[in-house]
């Protein structure tokens, strides 16, 4: 009688510790780390180069007459030929008969046409109130891997493709999104953090008038300090390949703002610190200059993140469908809680003390949305975090497909993908992923630009 086979024990049954030992390198020192970070940083470069220009710069591709006539000009595709017909002064395209391919630059001035000419009651451009200020969106979560800077970038994208102009502030010293955009950072001069120290440097000097007033002697003005405050937006502020995507980068050495940031609040105890980010983007200009200012923030909560969290007017917190992503967001908004309740109540308190009006910290808006989700495995989990989170959730969650992988390989946004390298469904499926994610977005951002524009029309009338 044969006898059955023995299945075998379990990989981590029986192993040999000297046969273990001898596939140890020697210890690991120090300089170790710089020769892995070297090699890093090469092959970083080489895979951010993907899908780049020969000329090592990003290209935005062109856009067909069935993608403009489906997702971005409300026009049927047989009008929009004629109209190119009669008006030989508007872009044209290239290629030849049907086929014809413009840049997002021509589909501006497109817009802008239809807008002048087109029927009154279709929306050839996006809405966006005179006179109010940008909308800035904070993409957070202290868990990494949920997803933020594609879910950042895919929002910006979105948006610009929409007709929005929009500036996209990298504070994740990691840089990730400054590589999807093609941004170019040579050192933390070139970030937000010169931006932020000026904040400072004139907080500090408007500081040293009032003590001089009182003969008291100055607060030092070292100098970075001295430097920040000749900068301006427009030396850290770079184009993207997007016409209408302007980015302030980060890289590796921002995360020095980390260390910064405390140093300056214990020299000067009245700064706030929370402040710095909203104060350069009122005082530059950059709420008038832009319609959406999106901010991707670092996998914790520093103060980098305290300052885009604090700029915020809507919050958007991405996590997966699973219990360990659940479980940390809601810490996340534990600390939220802890941090800003924790601001309001110690500056409250000096306020209260000199007769000064209080600080509230507000948001428009917050949403957590679900991503890389899977219907067939995470629906069960996803209505569970849903009926916790309640009105904190978008109601669309964000399906995981082939498509978004294969953009991901390419250091791309899926919008930069070419609808010609998939099966036209598999496309349409893949953009409709994230159309519907802006779709709700841009709900939130209209609903509370129309609720600013009735404030600001009953205060005219009080």
């Amino acid at each position: 009688m044969a006898r059955a086979a023995q299945t075998p024990p379990p990989p981590y049954f029986n192993i040999n510790p000297e046969e273990a030992a001898k596939k140890l390198s020697d210890p690991i020192n120090t300089a170790r780390f710089a020769k892995a970070a070297s090699f890093a940083a090469r092959g970083r470069d080489d895979l951010a180069k993907r899908g780049y220009a020969p000329d090592g710069r990003k290209r935005l591709r062109r856009f067909s007459v069935w993608e403009i006539c489906k997702y971005l000009i409300p026009v049927a595709a047989a009008h929009f030929r004629r109209v190119l017909k009669q008006n030989p002064d508007l872009p044209q395209g290239e290629g030849e008969g049907g086929s014809k391919w413009f840049t997002l630059d021509d589909v501006l001035k497109l817009r802008d046409y239809f807008a002048a000419e087109g029927v009154a009651t279709r929306e050839y451009r996006p809405w966006r109130p005179e006179g109010l200020d940008a909308k800035v969106i904070a993409v957070a979560n202290f868990k990494g891997g949920v997803g933020k800077t594609s879910t950042a970038a895919h929002l910006a994208m979105s948006a610009a493709l929409d007709g929005y102009k929009v500036l996209v502030i990298d504070l994740d010293s990691q840089g990730s999104m400054t590589s999807i955009m093609g941004g170019q950072v040579e050192d933390e001069w070139q970030t937000a953090f010169p931006l932020m120290a000026k904040h400072y440097a004139q907080f500090l000097e408007k500081e040293n008038r009032v003590r001089s007033a009182a003969g008291q002697p100055p607060l030092p003005l070292d100098e970075t300090l001295k430097e920040a405050l000749d900068f301006d937006a427009k030396r850290v502020i770079q184009p993207t390949h997007w016409p209408n995507i302007d980015l302030i980068g980060a890289q590796l050495n921002l995360y020095w703002a980390e260390f910064q940031v405390p140093v300056w609040r214990m020299q000067l105890r009245s700064w706030p610190l929370w402040d710095a980010l909203t104060g350069f983007m009122e005082t530059e200009g950059l709420l008038d200059d832009y319609d959406i200012i999106l901010l991707d923030t670092p996998p914790a909560l520093g103060y980098l993140t305290i300052n885009a969290l604090a700029a915020a007017d809507i919050l958007l917190i991405p996590l997966g469908a699973s219990f360990l992503e659940f479980d940390s967001t809601g810490r996340f908004f534990d600390m939220l809680y802890s941090t800003f309740a924790s601001i309001e109540e110690g500056e409250n308190t000096l306020r209260r003390q000199h007769g000064l009006d209080e600080i509230r910290f507000e948001w428009d808006a917050v949403r957590a949305l679900i991503t890389r989700f899977d219907a067939a495995q995470q629906t069960d989990l996803a209505n569970v975090i849903q009926a916790y989170f309640g009105d904190f959730m978008t109601t669309y969650r964000q399906e995981v497909t082939a498509m978004v992988g294969q953009a991901g390989e390419q250091v791309n946004g899926i919008y930069e993908a070419d609808y010609r390298e998939f099966n036209r469904d598999t496309y349409v499926r893949g953009r409709e992923t994230f159309d519907r994610t802006w779709a709700e977005v841009k709900e939130i951002v209209l609903g509370c630009w129309w609720r600013d524009l009735q404030m600001v029309d009953a205060e005219k009338e009080a």
